[in-house]
């Protein structure tokens, strides 16, 4: 008798582990449901990311060529001047021009604008909402000084950042109080001219973003172990100006 039910008992958890087994392998409607929205916003977000990476290598290869080409020139100079590529990995590089350093970074993550942004409000949204999702490259300005001198309280700036979608269609946001940058997103498609134009644009922007004398209430005192510890570890911040243009900006009345 015990041999019969246990024979029963191993035959019934069988059917149960079959039954469970085929409940696994055909999911119902909302399960398939749930898959198929994971594969299609996951596949969306990699062609995001796959069309950004591409672009910024754009950039790489657009900022490289200018040192390459132009290096002899600058050589010319009066004096020394800094005019340099360097790759830092996959999603950074640097140029280094005179006192300045401009750095691309590209975000590894794909982000959705905001419902509130004008883009969202155009027709090409609109009509399809997923060229909403974009990655992001930013470009940040530093004085050169800052990194030679390991100045780490020294301020940088974001002068832009560069929105992307799988299209290749781009708007910029830059430093500025009012507006957007290259701000027709549903015609504006990035191409090797308008990355030539965005990295010069940037540069010229730079160099016209001059270093100010901080306000004296800011360095009239300085204890005695700011000086013992010399000028680099200051904890007084060198950065240029607030409130800037970035080079691309219409001239503001």
């Amino acid at each position: 008798m015990t041999c019969f039910f246990t024979n029963l008992f191993i035959d019934f958890s069988l059917n149960l582990w079959i039954i469970n087994l085929s409940i696994m392998k055909v999911p119902d409607n909302t399960t398939k449901s749930l898959i198929d929205a994971i594969i299609r916003k996951g596949s969306l977000k990699q062609d995001v990311y796959h069309t950004t990476l591409e672009v910024f290598n754009a950039f790489k290869s657009a900022g490289e060529s200018l040192i390459t080409k132009n290096h002899a020139i600058i050589d010319k100079a009066k004096y020394p001047l800094p005019f340099s590529y360097k790759d830092r990995g996959q999603f950074e590089f640097r140029l280094k021009f005179g006192s300045d350093i401009l750095i691309f970074f590209m975000h590894s993550n794909v982000f959705d604008i905001p419902r509130d942004h004008e883009v969202m409000k155009t027709a090409y949204i609109k009509e399809d909402k997923t060229r909403s999702y974009c990655g992001i490259i930013h470009i940040f300005n530093f004085l050169a000084d800052s990194f030679k001198y390991h100045r780490t309280n020294d301020v940088g700036y974001c002068i832009g950042r560069l929105f992307v979608n799988r299209e290749r269609h781009y708007f910029i946001e830059g430093k500025r109080e009012v507006g957007l940058l290259y701000n027709n997103f549903p015609y504006s498609i990035l191409d090797d001219k308008s990355v030539k134009n965005i990295l010069h644009s940037s540069i010229l922007y730079t160099l016209n973003f001059d270093l100010l004398t901080p306000p004296y209430e800011n360095i009239k005192e300085v204890t005695a172990g700011e000086m013992q510890t010399t000028l680099d570890a200051f904890s007084i911040s060198t950065g240029k100006r607030l409130g800037f243009r970035f080079q691309a900006d219409e001239v503001e009345k």
